[in-house]
């Protein structure tokens, strides 16, 4: 009897996590799967709002939109997207999130190789158990990589990792500069926002402030302010001290926010999805840290600066600051950010 592995045609599922900087950091299990199993195309499932990251990887064959609501488990609807995920035949499967109901999919799908990590109440919908070290987590890209390897219990130092890579076709950066009315010139991207909360926003004063330097001392730049439509409040604060800039958050979809990022001299940025795309689409990034740790989710990228006091307080892992001072953003000056994006800039 054949082996299912060997069967023509095979394809290898990866269900996605929900937040995009962890699409971005798990670009390179999917290098690995690809060099494991060259003519196995890989597939994705993923919700709508993290589909385009994972288009702009070039590993990918598929991407499949997630049809499910955020928390709903939605039974009948998961045996319904699971037949359909059946019909295409997979050999593997790779779950990324730790949540019973995305371990549900591929065993529903009848996949005969289903691979994660242990997560919540998982054993038999995971077939392939990996563990992580709770005591001493792996940085997010090592902990999604080492699902390509056999499980193992003790656990290796991690290793270093292919930065993640993402590319945009040049049309695309081109039709989103027409569509929004763009100037030419020295394009500039800032990412206020942060989905996470509050405390790892660098004040709306000091991107303001940043964005004058920079108009300062390259007349050509247009500074992109970028992000979701809850970040247009924060960059509608940074217009109103600098009129130049261009507030596009809420104004287009991420595929197009990922083509302006391509087109950057740099980026400038909190901890958020938009500093790791920045990353992988090779683009000089300066990253702001405080109470997130960039030892656990830095950008990828030897073209990124990271800015991080490791105050006494920090990390704290909190969405607004539980001292009330947020001394880990605001001790950052855009003096700070300035300096290292000043050769970025002059390398552009």
């Amino acid at each position: 009897m054949q082996d299912p592995d060997e069967r023509p045609m095979l394809r290898t599922l990866v269900i996605s996590p929900n937040w995009i900087g962890d699409a971005v950091m798990a670009q390179p299990l999917l290098r690995r799967l690809r060099e494991q199993h060259p003519d196995r195309p890989i597939d994705v499932v993923a919700p709508t709002w993290v589909a385009p990251v994972w288009r702009a990887m070039r590993e990918v064959d598929t991407v499949i939109e997630s049809p499910f609501k955020h928390g709903s488990l939605q039974w009948a609807e998961r045996r319904a997207f699971a037949k359909v995920l059946k019909a295409r035949g997979y050999a593997d499967s790779y779950v990324l999130p730790n949540t019973l109901k995305f371990a549900l999919i591929p065993w529903l799908a009848g996949i005969p190789r289903r691979v994660g990590y242990k997560g919540e109440m998982r054993y038999g919908l995971v077939n392939v158990m990996h563990h992580d070290d709770k005591a001493a987590p792996r940085p997010m890209a090592q902990f999604y990589a080492a699902l390509a390897d056999q499980p193992v219990r003790n656990l290796p130092r991690p290793e270093q990792l292919p930065e993640p890579e993402m590319s945009v076709a040049p049309q695309a950066a081109d039709a989103a500069i027409a569509r929004l009315g763009l100037p030419p010139g020295t394009y500039v991207a800032f990412a206020p926002g942060a989905e996470f909360g509050p405390a790892k926003r660098w004040p709306a004063s000091y991107f303001a402030e940043l964005a004058q330097t920079i108009r300062a001392n390259r007349p050509d730049a247009q500074i992109l302010l970028l992000g979701s439509p809850k970040d247009r409040a924060v960059c509608d604060e940074i217009v109103a001290l600098v009129p130049q800039a261009h507030n596009l958050a809420g104004s287009t979809s991420l595929s197009e926010a990922i083509a302006l990022i391509s087109r950057a001299a740099a980026v400038v940025t909190n901890d958020s999805g938009l500093m790791h795309i920045g990353a992988a689409l090779r683009r000089p990034v300066v990253a702001i840290y405080g109470p997130t740790d960039p030892r656990h989710t830095p950008p990828l990228s030897s073209l990124a600066k990271v800015l991080w006091l490791h105050i006494e307080c920090s990390p704290c892992q909190q969405r607004e600051c539980p001292l009330g001072h947020q001394n880990c953003m605001k001790q950052i000056l855009p003096g700070d950010a300035w300096q290292p994006l000043q050769p970025m800039l002059a390398a552009a």
